[in-house]
């Protein structure tokens, strides 16, 4: 059987080993970030969406990433800073990595194999996003230019979905 969401590893910023298994039953939405992309003001998008519905189970994973024209030179610790005081940031993000190429990191290796994007298993540029159901299953990309307003109806949706399948068994 091949490997799920949930069996994949990451390096939090504050360099911490954590399980995706952490995150078994929420939505999540995984978005490649940079500090000083034309995009970065998504940050503030996503940190609403992260405080709206976390409470219903929804979490958002950040990871860094400086293969498009080095805008995320910073270390973990600065890139730290930038999010929450540029943006609040609240949501877990993670050191920095690749996304693309052989040394891409496995979590994206995985996202990119099973939803392939306009170029194929290539991310385009930074904040493109993933969102996976309740159960780890990836279900839609989302291009750069989709800003986290565009996509807050998908996550309603799915965290729709497990509340109502929730509801169906008291």
């Amino acid at each position: 059987m091949g490997k799920t969401f949930y069996d994949f590893e990451a390096i939090s910023l504050s360099g911490e080993r954590v399980s995706m298994a952490t995150y078994r039953g929420s939505v999540i939405l995984v978005v490649n970030t940079a500090s000083k992309c034309g995009f970065t003001p998504q940050y503030a998008g996503l940190e609403t969406l992260y405080r709206r519905y976390q409470e219903k189970g929804l979490v958002i994973l950040g990871f860094p990433c400086n293969q498009f024209f080095n805008q995320e030179p910073d270390d973990e610790t600065a890139i730290a800073s930038q999010c929450l005081v540029n943006y609040g940031v609240s949501f877990p993000m993670f050191s920095k990595i690749k996304v693309n190429g052989s040394g891409a990191h496995p979590i994206f290796k995985y996202l990119k194999r099973v939803l392939k994007g306009s170029l194929g298993d290539a991310i385009k540029w930074n904040f493109t996003k993933f969102l996976l159901d309740r159960d780890g299953h990836p279900v839609k990309r989302f291009a750069p230019t989709a800003t986290p307003e565009s996509i807050e109806p998908h996550i309603v949706a799915l965290l729709r979905e497990g509340n109502s399948s929730a509801a169906n068994l008291s």
